[in-house]
This record gives structure tokens, sequence and C-alpha cells, in this order.
């Protein structure tokens, strides 16, 4: 990983539909160049992907929370997953250490829809409870580009 690395991907993130010819024009490089090097990243499991950044709220969903949950440890988490990705407003979903076992970021179209979300979350048999804060603004969301150029950064002063 390097810094031409680092300014591909940037390209690519900051408009998903740009294609690999016309960020070879864009950076001054050769085609097979990008290629090669969108390739290495995707295999070394650097890049997973390049996607389109979607926002909730234009598409009708402008509540946002996160929202933890306790699982049963004696009913576990085995089906729990596919549980949770089987409702549309569940966007993010970890499993986490502490107090609590899972974190979710979940959106809803507004605060009685979010309590809907919840009651269902709540009612999966393995969530023994569960604790919702609603986000007033992200501060900051999605930022693996600053930590890639923090990456690369630091490999290029090694060099």
């Amino acid at each position: 990983m390097d810094r031409l690395d680092f300014r591909i991907v940037e390209l690519f993130s900051n408009d998903p539909g740009t294609s690999v010819l016309q960020a070879a024009r864009e950076l001054g490089i050769a085609r097979p160049t990008v290629q090669a090097r969108l390739t290495r990243m995707r295999e070394a499991g650097i890049l997973v992907d390049i996607l389109p950044k979607l926002e909730a709220e234009p598409m009708g969903y402008p509540v946002r929370a996160i929202t933890t949950l306790q699982i049963d440890q004696r009913i576990g988490t085995e089906q729990l997953h596919e549980q949770l990705l089987s409702i549309p407003e569940v966007i993010d979903c970890a499993t986490i250490a502490g107090q609590w076992d899972v974190m979710l970021r979940i959106v809803a179209r507004s605060n009685a829809d979010l309590q809907r979300v919840i009651e269902r979350i709540a009612r999966l048999e393995s969530v023994s409870r569960t604790s919702t804060s609603i986000v007033l603004q992200d501060l900051a969301r999605n930022r693996h580009l600053p930590l890639m150029d923090a990456a690369t950064a630091d490999l290029d002063d090694e060099a």
C-alpha cells in the first residue's frame, strides 16, 4: 500500500461511478496500473468493494439510532444474525465485548416506527434486553480514507 493506492481509493470513494479508464486519466497513469492495484488491494483484503454511499433519510428514514442487545447466553446467537438481517431497518450489526453483546445501527421513518423496530428486535428469542439511543447528529462516519491516508503516509516515511 502506498500513496498511489490511497489516491486510487480516494478517487473511487468520492465518485464510485468512475471507470478505471477515467481514473487512469485523472491520475496520469496507465489503465492497467489502476486495474492491477485495485486487484492487488482486493486480494490483500484492503479493498472489499467500492460502493455508492447511500443515505437513509432521502429514502424516507430520517430517524437513526444505536441499539445494544444483551443476549440470553443459554440460547446464544446461532439464529440471531439471520433474524437481525431480515429486518431492513438494521443497517449495521456487530458483536461487542462488555455489558452488551450486540450493537446495531438502525433507521426508522419516525419515532413511532423506531419503537416498532425495537419491539420487533426485542421479541427475538435470544434477546433478553435492549438499550437504544437516538442519533442526533453524525460527527464522523465511514472514516476509512483518513485511516488509509495515515497508513500510507507512515509507509512512505519508512521508505
